[in-house]
């Protein structure tokens, strides 16, 4: 709303400094501060308030060193983390970009099943919640907006533009022979290949090159596989204090390096990143939702005072996941969202194992001593905070190759 009302008085009035809000760099530095000072001082206060309404963690029995006294903790604390971000969202995006709009409906939209999924939980007194085929429905219901409106929406186009080395102008190349400066495109960018484009239209018109048209069977499936995978990542990640909020955190700033690039068509082109148009605004979300992320982190670190529950991790995941796949980096999620997947894959492995050896042997084996990955190493003794603090060290080093691969080819 600010970027509007910024955007009338320089236009009406030459109002001095409105033409700040024009530069996304700027807003995106609002944004994350703005974001911090919300979730850190208004953070406080709704966890008063969960307190006094006795929202706290039911706690299942595992075996683990600390687990009886986090009884109690107040949960739902992915409230803070979604107001936090939608505020500042609100004050300095441009409300009317369809990357936004994504994003905003993707927060409500996983942020009403997670403070479902969790109000159940406190009411039933009972771990389980919401039931599980709920929450796949209401994931696949995301992808599959989520997929539409990629697909779909005649503002979601990729660009085939260059930057003339010369004249620094902007010009637009032909694509088959046909001008058409901005293209709908089922492209997406594969890391660590020099022709690092990869189109999901070719996995059906192998068959037929008539087919190019029903791309979208196979493009909105994958989508809605993506929003799945890591919102359920991102929930089985957050298991111990601090550990889902600073792995999204180092997560959410590296991609929003990528959604700077991708919508600058200077670096985009020096870095030769695929150029979405209007992608950068996603800068602003971004950095309110990182800084959402550490002001939590605040008070989430251990010993924890509360705990985000499926209201934050879900929520969590399903931004990640739709911020990937709108800067066509999907294929970078298992390195860039590395703890999420190993996460996932140890339960995986785990789970398929146990099932085996009981089968064939008639009693089930474990490969961990616990899963998720992070139990494993409680129950060799290891301190939560020191897991907590190995795994962001891991995190770190995963978003720089990453980053890396803007220009590892």
């Amino acid at each position: 709303m600010l970027y509007y009302l910024f955007e009338y008085l320089e236009n009406e009035y030459q109002f001095p400094g409105a033409s700040l809000f024009q530069f996304i760099t700027f807003r995106a530095a609002m944004a994350i501060i703005l974001s911090l000072l919300i979730s850190t001082i208004y953070g406080k206060r709704i966890i008063r308030f969960l307190r006094r309404k006795q929202m706290g963690e039911s706690i299942r029995e595992l075996g683990l060193d600390g687990q009886a006294e986090k009884a109690g903790t107040p949960t739902m604390g992915g409230v803070i983390i979604i107001l936090a971000t939608l505020v500042p969202v609100l004050l300095f995006a441009k409300l009317d970009n369809v990357y936004v709009i994504l994003l905003i409906v993707t927060t409500l939209w996983m942020g009403v099943i997670g403070f479902t999924d969790d109000f159940l939980k406190i009411q039933k007194k009972d771990k389980e919640g919401l039931a599980g085929k709920f929450k796949v429905i209401g994931q696949v219901g995301l992808g599959l907006i989520v997929g539409c409106t990629m697909y779909f929406h005649g503002d979601i186009t990729v660009k085939q533009e260059k930057l003339n080395s010369d004249t620094q102008q902007v010009v637009t190349t032909e694509k088959d022979s046909d001008f058409n400066p901005a293209i709908k495109s089922t492209k997406t960018t594969l890391p660590f290949f020099k022709n690092n484009e990869f189109d999901y239209a070719d996995l059906i018109t192998w068959i037929s090159p008539d087919l190019t048209k029903y791309a979208w069977l196979v493009f909105i499936p994958i989508v809605i596989f993506i929003v799945t995978a890591v919102s359920n990542g991102a929930n089985l990640t957050d298991g111990i204090d601090g550990l889902a909020a600073g792995s999204s955190a180092i997560i959410v700033l590296t991609l929003a390096l990528f959604a700077w690039v991708s919508g600058n068509i200077v670096f985009s082109d020096y870095l030769n990143v695929m150029y979405i148009p209007k992608s950068g605004e996603m800068t602003i979300f971004i950095t309110a939702f990182a800084g959402a992320l550490v002001g939590f982190l605040w008070y989430n670190t251990y010993p924890a005072q509360v705990f985000m529950g499926d209201t934050g991790s879900l929520t969590i995941g399903g931004i990640i996941a739709v911020i990937a796949i709108a800067i066509r980096k999907e294929f970078l999620i298992p390195i860039v969202c590395g703890i999420f997947f190993i996460e996932t894959l140890s339960v995986m492995i785990q789970v398929s194992w146990f099932k085996y050896t009981r089968k064939k042997y008639g009693e089930g084996r474990r490969i961990f001593l616990m899963s998720p990955l992070h139990h494993h190493y409680q129950k060799k003794g290891i301190h939560e905070s020191k897991i907590v603090a190995r795994f962001w060290i891991v995190g770190i080093f995963l978003a720089i190759i990453a980053v890396v691969t803007l220009k590892v080819r």
